[in-house]
C-alpha cells in the first residue's frame, strides 16, 4: 500500500514535489525513476516482503519494464507458480509478480489478478505508459492530460503541484450538491479525471507503437464487468451454507501480509460476518471501534448503539478490542485536515471519526484492517432497496417514475427545493444529475429486477466513489492499509447470481447473508434494525464554537472565489434554522461546509 506518482516528462524536482505531497501514504521509503521522457515517483508502506529489495520503483528482470504500484495482489503467490522457470524472481514481493505477468501475457493479465490496485509499467523500449486500477475501485487513481502533458497520481493534490489549473468543474459541482460526491470520472477540478474502476490504460509516447497509439494518446480499455447472469437454482440453505464458504476464501485471501492485520469492528452484520471468518483462521485477533462523547449523555447512548454492540461481539469473539471515543472539541481541530486530505468535497461527517479512528489503529501497531464494505450493495442491505420492492406492488406509483434513474434518484438524490434556496440560478443546472446517471447506468439492466440494478449501480458509484474513496484517504492519512474481503472479485460475481428474494424482501433485507452466519454470529446483531453509521454532526453544529467557525465558513467573505454561487442570506437561515432546532438542515449544511473549506483549502477558481 503506497502512492504512486508520474508524469510523461523528465523533471526530478516535481516528481520529489509529488512524492512529498502523498508522503502519508507511504512513510516506509520514497524513490524515483528519471528518463528522457518519464518520471516516476513512489512512497512505500511496506505490507509485503519487507526488505528493500522490494522497494519501488522497480524493475523488471531485463531492465526494460518499471513499476509504481499501489495496492496488495492476494493471488500473487498462484501466479508467480504458473511462470517461475520464465522469469529470474529477485524478490518476494507481489509488485515484481505484477511485473512478470505483464511481461509474460501483456495488458490482459489484469483479469488474473484477485486484489487492490492502482499501478503504473513504464516500458521503455516501447515508450509506453501502462495504467491499470482495480476491478472494484478499492485503490484511488487521477490523472491529468492536456495534450501535451500527461500527469497521475494517487492523489489530486500531487497533480496540482504542477502547474494545472484549479478550476471548479460545473458539472461535478451540480452533482456533488445531488449526490454529496463528485462520481467518476468527473473529479471537482476541471481537467483533473477518476481513473475508472476495472479498465486499464495506454499512453503512448512515441507514434507506431505496438498498441497502435499515436504520440500523446491515452486509450482506457474496460477489462472487466460481471458476466452474463445465470440465477442459482441452489436450494436456498444449501445457497446460504456456499455463501459463508465463499467468504472464508475472501477473507482467508486477505489475510495475507508481513504487517499486523486488525478489524474495524461496528455493531453491524457485515464486519462480524468478516469477524467471524477471521476466527477461522487466527487467534488473537485485534479489533477497533470508535465512538463519540457528547456532553449529553442521552445524546451519547444513542450515537454509540453500534459502538456498544461492537463491544459485546469482540467480547463474544474474545478479540483484543480498542475503544476510541472521539469527543465534541476535538472536531473543529480535524475539519480542515478532513477537508484536505480528502482531495476533494465528500459531505460526509464519518470522514472526521474515521480519521481518528485509523491513527487510534496505526498508534496500537497494527498496519492493516478488514471492514464489512460492500456488504448493503451485494446482499441487499439498505432500506431504499426494501422500499423499491414495495413500490414495485404498486403499478399507480410506478406509473409517476416511468424509468429506473428516476426511482433511483427519488432515494439518492439532493431535492429541488433546498437547492433553489442556497444557489443562485446561473449556477443551478437541474438536469445534469439525473442525464449523467441515467446515460452511464440505466441504458440497460443486465438484471431480471430493478433492485438488483439498484445495488449494482450503487457498487459502482456511491460504494467507489464516496464510501470506499472517504475510507482509503482516512486510512491512509496514517499509513493504515484497509481492505474489504465483502468486495472480492469472486465474491461479487458469485453474490450477482444469487436471486432477488434471497436478498431482499418487502418486509426485511440481507436475507440470505442472515441465514449464512445464523447461529454463529451474535442473535442480538440479527435482530438489530439498519441505522447505518452516522456521526452526531447536527449537534456539533449547535456547539458555539463550531457553530461560530461554520457561520463564518458559509459567510459571502469567506472566499471571493464561491461568493457569487450561493444565496448567502438563505444559507444563513438555514444555518440559524438548524441551530435553533425549528428545521433539521445538516446535510445541505455539510455539504456547503464541505465545499467552501474545500475551495479556499485549494484555492479553486470559478
Amino acid at each position: 500500500m503506497c502512492a504512486i506518482n508520474g508524469f510523461n516528462f523528465k523533471d526530478e524536482g516535481l516528481i520529489l514535489k509529488m512524492n512529498q505531497a502523498t508522503r502519508h501514504r507511504g512513510p516506509d521509503g520514497t524513490g524515483i525513476f528519471l528518463g528522457e521522457k518519464i518520471s516516476l515517483g513512489h512512497n512505500r508502506l511496506s505490507i509485503i516482503d519487507l526488505s528493500d529489495a522490494a522497494n519501488q520503483p522497480m524493475f523488471s528482470s531485463d531492465g526494460n519494464l518499471v513499476i509504481s504500484f499501489n495496492g496488495e495482489i492476494y493471488n500473487f503467490r498462484e501466479i508467480k507458480r504458473e511462470f517461475e522457470d520464465f522469469y529470474k524472481f529477485k524478490t518476494n514481493s507481489d509488485t515484481e509478480v505484477i511485473l512478470a505477468a505483464y511481461q509474460k501475457w501483456g495488458a490482459e493479465f489484469v483479469k488474473k489478478l484477485n486484489g487492490i490496485f492502482a499501478f503504473v509499467i513504464w516500458d521503455k523500449t516501447k515508450e509506453e505508459l501502462f495504467l491499470a486500477r482495480d476491478h472494484i475501485g478499492l485503490k484511488p487513481l487521477y490523472y491529468f492530460l492536456d495534450g501535451d502533458r500527461f500527469i497521475f497520481s494517487s492523489e489530486i493534490k500531487a497533480i496540482l503541484e504542477h502547474d494545472v489549473p484549479r478550476k471548479l468543474n460545473r458539472e461535478a459541482f451540480n452533482i456533488y450538491l445531488r449526490t454529496l460526491y463528485a462520481p467518476a470520472p468527473l473529479t471537482m477540478f476541471e481537467g483533473i479525471y477518476k481513473f475508472p474502476q476495472a479498465h486499464y490504460g495506454v499512453f503512448s509516447a512515441k507514434g507506431g507503437s505496438a498498441s497502435g497509439g499515436k504520440n500523446g494518446e491515452f486509450k482506457l480499455t474496460k477489462y472487466w464487468e460481471i458476466p452474463v447472469i445465470k440465477y442459482f437454482d441452489t436450494p436456498f440453505k444449501i445457497l446460504a451454507k456456499n455463501l459463508r464458504g465463499e467468504i472464508l476464501k475472501s477473507v482467508e485471501r486477505q489475510l495475507i501480509s508481513d504487517r499486523p492485520i486488525g478489524l474495524y469492528l461496528s455493531g453491524g452484520i457485515d464486519s462480524s460476518a468478516v469477524l467471524d471468518a477471521m476466527h477461522e483462521f487466527r487467534n488473537n485477533i485485534d479489533t477497533f471501534s470508535v465512538g463519540f462523547e457528547l456532553p449529553n449523555k442521552d445524546d451519547e447512548n444513542k450515537f454509540n448503539q453500534d459502538f456498544y454492540l461492537a463491544k459485546r461481539t469482540a467480547a463474544l469473539y474474545g478479540t483484543r478490542h480498542h475503544e476510541i471515543l472521539l469527543e465534541e472539541k476535538e472536531v473543529l481541530n480535524l475539519w480542515e485536515k478532513v477537508f484536505l486530505q480528502l482531495d476533494e468535497p465528500i459531505a460526509n461527517s464519518t470522514a472526521i471519526p474515521m480519521m481518528k479512528l485509523a491513527e487510534f489503529t496505526k498508534g496500537h501497531g497494527v498496519d492493516v484492517v478488514l471492514g464489512g464494505d460492500g456488504g448493503d450493495e451485494l446482499f441487499g442491505g439498505y432500506e431504499r432497496y426494501r422500499l423499491s420492492r414495495i413500490i414495485g406492488y404498486f403499478p399507480k406509483i410506478l406509473s409517476f417514475l416511468p424509468k429506473g434513474v428516476d426511482i433511483f434518484s427519488r432515494f439518492m438524490f439532493q431535492k429541488d427545493p433546498v437547492l433553489n434556496e442556497v444557489l443562485q440560478k446561473k449556477f443551478f443546472d437541474r438536469e445534469v444529475s439525473r442525464s449523467f446517471f441515467e446515460e452511464r447506468y440505466f441504458k440497460e439492466n443486465p438484471f431480471k429486477t430493478f433492485e438488483e440494478l439498484f445495488m449494482d449501480v450503487d457498487r459502482r458509484t456511491w460504494l467507489v466513489d464516496e464510501s470506499l474513496m472517504r475510507t482509503d484517504k482516512m486510512s491512509m492519512f496514517s499509513a493504515v492499509e484497509a481492505r474489504a474481503p465483502l468486495l472480492d472479485k469472486n465474491l461479487i460475481e458469485f453474490a450477482a447470481k444469487i436471486p432477488r428474494k434471497y436478498k431482499v424482501s418487502a418486509f426485511n433485507t440481507k436475507i440470505i447473508l442472515k441465514e449464512a452466519f445464523m447461529g454463529r454470529i451474535p442473535d442480538f446483531l440479527l435482530s438489530q434494525p439498519k441505522r447505518g453509521w452516522f456521526s452526531p454532526a447536527a449537534k456539533w453544529l449547535r456547539n458555539p464554537q463550531i457553530h461560530a467557525t461554520a457561520k463564518n465558513i458559509l459567510s459571502k467573505n469567506y472566499y471571493a472565489e464561491t461568493a457569487p454561487i450561493f444565496n448567502w442570506e438563505n444559507v444563513d437561515k438555514i444555518l440559524k434554522d438548524h441551530i435553533e432546532g425549528r428545521r433539521y438542515n445538516l446535510t445541505i449544511l455539510w455539504a456547503l461546509i464541505n465545499f467552501q473549506v474545500w475551495a479556499k483549502l485549494y484555492k479553486v477558481k470559478l
